[in-house]
């Protein structure tokens, strides 16, 4: 390499990812040893398989296209793109067998040997999954440098981490005095479980004590079990914080027994929340359950911009962040719904409060909407349909004071086409899925989520069994969702001013929403039904497929690390939009992003085009 260009070599080596994660000393190395091949527009990179040496490629200047064999397109790539990272491994062959590589402009690359490479990563084996040919294993070692494990904060350790290991355990005979001594005079524990016959059947606390036993002038030599709080909610120590919090606030409690084989190991409180950082959002969902009107609730929504900017800057994963969000969204709903109760009075009969969308899958950001419905007993009348009809109305007009907007497309509880009888439901469903024609395949896609919020859980079980049952026997149906969900394409060419779109500014951006999140969305969707899922994290439908050999193990791994990369991406922009004091949008501007997140993101594109095509393979019968 001629001394001349070796320092300018060696600058742009040094701000290309990963290359620039290596030590100086490599990429000096790098520089020296590389080789320059110059493309002009048209040319297709040749092919010499006499040719020993394999390449890691470098655009330095101008643009490529890459195609399979049979003319799709892989991606394009532009200036500090790399590509050929697929022999790295000695897998035998070369690029060209794989895919074409041709110039869309004059182009210069960088030709970096392999052999130099693998002799480099020997050496400093840490930075090997930077240069992985698994995409997945990339789409890693770029989260890790966004988020460390010592920045996660409490949401993401374990209850075993902060819980308490002290907890009474009594038996259901034992007196309430001798259960008091216990608690207070030997283990010195606000909580006790109670056991019979090698089954947790109860708990009490020490505030149970003062108003079941005490106010009440119980006579303290009866047994334990007459005043307990019986099947009690319990965590188990792996769990996660955010699960041990969600049950908190769920059902009103302070404190959870931790529970291992159905043995008793520990306790955890709020007050052992509290002791550690990171717990904004149990603050406002404590204050969100002590409002009394809805302009109360309103105010808060500073605060939960607050703590949405606390996780995302805290580099909290993208999974914790949508839960925190989820929750304190459940919240202001619940207490919306019960504000409507003590307005309108008790309701006229059984009902379900369901969400549906980003709400259902626990996916919800600062750009999340309404969308919800209402399932009634088949007993409800007309008048009874009425009366839920003004509750939606409170909840919904209340909700976008609080900062979640109204559903444009009307998929909400407050339009009486959502606020149904059970058997209407059911119809609605069966009607959906042997007609998927665009209207009733559109609104299926809306309710394929679901989850009770308040209410009987089990009229949403209902209707949610009746949807499964009805895709199982009618197949046709799962073909035209898969047909639909892959019109979109994933923008391959993102970087190359393609499938850009004008924003408000007339500046070109990405919707990351649209040729992004809702494509893997989508698939999940169809993947998790296919295998009898009923969960509605995108996740665990995944997995879901993957443990029904619906999706290989490899293919799992790569679209969920994908999804949790780009829904991080979209977080940190939200988070930036919100500092500068615009709107949150799902505008991401290519101009924004370095090599780093750009590599990254055209790995991602690459994986969901992937598995788009073995949808269609697999679910679409022509």
């Amino acid at each position: 390499m001629s001394e001349i260009v070796l320092p300018n070599i060696s600058e742009f080596i040094a701000q290309v990812s990963p290359l620039n994660t290596l030590p100086t000393s490599a990429q000096k190395t790098i520089a020296s040893h590389l080789r320059i091949r110059y493309l002009a527009t048209g040319e297709t990179l040749p092919f010499d398989a006499s040719e020993e040496e394999r390449w890691l490629y470098v655009v330095r200047t101008g643009a490529l296209e890459q195609r399979w064999r049979d003319g799709v397109l892989r991606a394009r790539l532009g200036p500090e793109d790399l590509f050929g990272f697929t022999f790295l491994e000695g897998i035998p062959g070369n690029p060209e067998d794989c895919y074409n590589v041709t110039a869309l402009q004059n182009t210069l690359l960088y030709q970096i040997p392999h052999s130099l490479l693998k002799t480099l990563l020997k050496t400093y084996p840490e930075y090997a999954t930077h240069f992985s040919i698994n995409a997945h294993e990339r789409l890693g070692s770029a989260m890790n440098v966004v988020w460390s494990n010592d920045e996660k904060g409490l949401f993401v350790r374990k209850v075993s981490d902060v819980a308490s290991d002290v907890i009474s355990v009594v038996r259901a005979d034992t007196t309430i005095q001798q259960t008091a001594w216990q608690m207070r005079g030997v283990d010195r524990c606000s909580t006790a479980v109670v056991m019979e016959n090698d089954q947790i059947v109860g708990i009490i606390t020490d505030r149970d004590m003062s108003l079941r036993v005490v106010a009440k002038g119980v006579d303290a030599s009866r047994p334990v079990k007459d005043v307990m709080t019986p099947s009690p909610i319990t965590i188990g120590p792996n769990e996660l914080i955010m699960q041990a919090v969600a049950l908190m606030m769920q059902h009103g409690i302070r404190g959870l027994p931790v529970v291992n084989n159905n043995r008793p190991v520990g306790l955890l409180t709020t007050s052992h929340l509290v002791q550690h950082h990171r717990v904004q959002a149990i603050f406002l969902i404590e204050k969100i359950n002590h409002c009394n009107t809805v302009d109360e609730l309103a105010a808060l929504a500073v605060e939960r911009q607050a703590v949405f900017e606390a996780l995302v800057e805290g580099n909290l994963h993208s999974e914790s962040t949508h839960l925190v969000m989820t929750m304190i969204m459940d919240a202001c709903t619940r207490k919306l719904i019960n504000l409507a109760i003590q307005h309108l009075g008790e309701p006229p009969c059984d009902y379900a409060w369901l969400v549906a969308g980003s709400h259902a899958r626990n996916e919800v950001h600062m750009m999340s909407d309404q969308d919800s419905a209402l399932v009634l007993a088949d007993t409800a009348t007309e008048s009874d349909i009425i009366w839920f009809m003004h509750m939606a109305m409170y909840v919904s007009n209340g909700l976008d004071m609080c900062g979640y907007p109204l559903c444009t497309g009307n998929y909400m509880a407050v339009s009486r086409r959502w606020c149904q009888p059970v058997h209407v439901w059911q119809e609605y469903f069966k009607k959906w899925v042997r007609n998927p024609e665009y209207s009733q395949l559109l609104n299926a896609t809306v309710f394929l989520e679901t989850r009770a919020l308040a209410g009987n859980a089990a009229l949403c079980e209902t209707v949610q069994q009746t949807l499964l049952d009805s895709i199982a026997q009618c197949p046709g149906f799962l073909h035209a969702l898969t047909r639909d969900a892959v019109q979109t394409n994933p923008p391959l060419g993102i970087f190359n001013n393609l499938v850009l779109e004008k924003s408000g500014s007339d500046s070109k951006t990405l919707n990351i929403k649209r040729y992004a999140l809702t494509l893997i969305i989508d698939l999940a969707r169809i993947y998790g039904l296919a295998a009898g899922c009923s969960e509605t994290r995108t996740e665990a439908r995944f997995i879901a497929a993957r443990d029904k050999g619906l999706l290989s193990p490899d293919s799992c791994t790569n679209i969920i690390d994908t999804f949790h990369f780009l829904t991080r991406q979209r977080l940190l922009h939200q988070c930036q939009q919100i500092r500068l004091g615009q709107p949150a949008d799902n505008q991401i501007n290519p101009q924004d992003f370095g090599s780093f997140e750009r590599k990254h993101l055209k790995d991602a594109f690459r994986i969901i085009s992937g598995l788009q095509d073995a949808a269609k393979l697999r679910f679409v019968k022509e």
